[in-house]
């Protein structure tokens, strides 16, 4: 694997991570969904054109191309609208923790629709991430979760994941930042038709400078960084892989919780992360690393931290 790709993915996990820092402010402040998605997308077409002109790259494109951006701008439109209308119906951390299916859903796809082989340090990485995920979701015992929220994150798992594989799998050859640019555009024009299919839903000018700065935080971090070098990502080392780093965006919501509003660490969020960084481990350092080494890690890191919270 090229190490490009690999630090391209983890970034672009670690910046998709940051949905919910910038969502949740503008939700406490009255704003809609669909009012949060096009100024998410808006403020992200607008940046990436201008990066486009400062590069003097040409904004023409082929028929053939506009068709594939076309399904990929709505495949990416439905799954950051039933993600975010998620967040109406249950915590952010569990629609996250439910979201993360789509590295298994991105590997069945590539197995039975391209033949991709599925190595046995790639079923390990996802039962690690996985279960590093599940031990990050901190909900009320007890309470019910909604099955509209869960119907919704799943919904938004599998678009995002046909959207992986039509990015690793698509003939297009143009810059990250070009293709960007076009899925973003029929993202917004997508809202946009979106926001008229209900009263409820309107556009809302964001009420306040803090609002404006959340809503460009969203355009610049978890839209136009993290795209940006997914696709890179995608592109040098695959989809499967791509997808399995995507564990640490859940990860990153943990650690803003506790970095930023002081939330506690407790052995169960230390044994998850642990869990997920050993997943990314195994894909960075594949067939070259054994999964006895990944056991003893874990072992001595949870035993070390559990002789420090004791």
């Amino acid at each position: 694997m090229k190490h490009k790709g690999i630090i391209c993915g983890i970034l672009a996990a670690v910046c998709y991570g940051t949905n919910p820092f910038g969502a949740l402010p503008l939700y406490e402040e009255g704003v809609n969904t669909s009012s949060v998605l096009f100024y998410r997308f808006s403020m992200a077409v607008l940046m990436l054109a201008v990066m486009l002109l400062v590069e003097r790259n040409s904004f023409r494109i082929s028929g053939r191309e506009l068709k594939t951006l076309g399904s990929l701008g709505l495949l990416f439109a439905a799954s950051s609208i039933t993600y975010y209308q998620s967040f109406r119906f249950m915590d952010a951390g569990i629609a996250s923790t439910i979201l993360f299916v789509y590295p298994v859903m991105v590997a069945v796809i590539m197995a039975t629709c391209f033949r991709e082989r599925v190595t046995v340090s790639t079923v390990t990485a996802i039962i690690l991430a996985l279960a590093g995920i599940g031990l990050l979701y901190r909900g009320d015992a007890g309470v019910p979760i909604s099955a509209t929220g869960v119907l919704l994150v799943m919904v938004s798992s599998l678009t995002y994941a046909v959207y992986i594989v039509v990015v690793n799998q698509s003939s297009i050859r143009m810059s990250s930042l070009k293709l960007t640019f076009y899925v973003l555009l029929i993202c917004m024009l997508s809202l946009l038709a979106y926001s008229f299919t209900s009263p409820d839903l309107h556009l809302m000018l964001p009420p306040s400078p803090r609002a404006w700065f959340f809503a460009c935080w969203l355009g610049l971090v978890p839209t136009v960084l993290s795209l940006v070098l997914m696709t890179v990502s995608v592109h040098e080392v695959g989809a499967t892989p791509t997808a399995i780093m995507g564990a640490l965006e859940p990860l990153t919501a943990v650690a803003i919780g506790v970095m930023v509003f002081d939330e506690s660490l407790t052995f169960h969020l230390v044994v998850g992360i642990v869990l997920i960084l050993s997943a990314v481990l195994l894909i960075v350092l594949g067939k070259d690393f054994h999964l006895r080494t990944i056991s003893h890690t874990i072992n001595v890191i949870v035993r070390k931290t559990w002789r420090w919270k004791s």
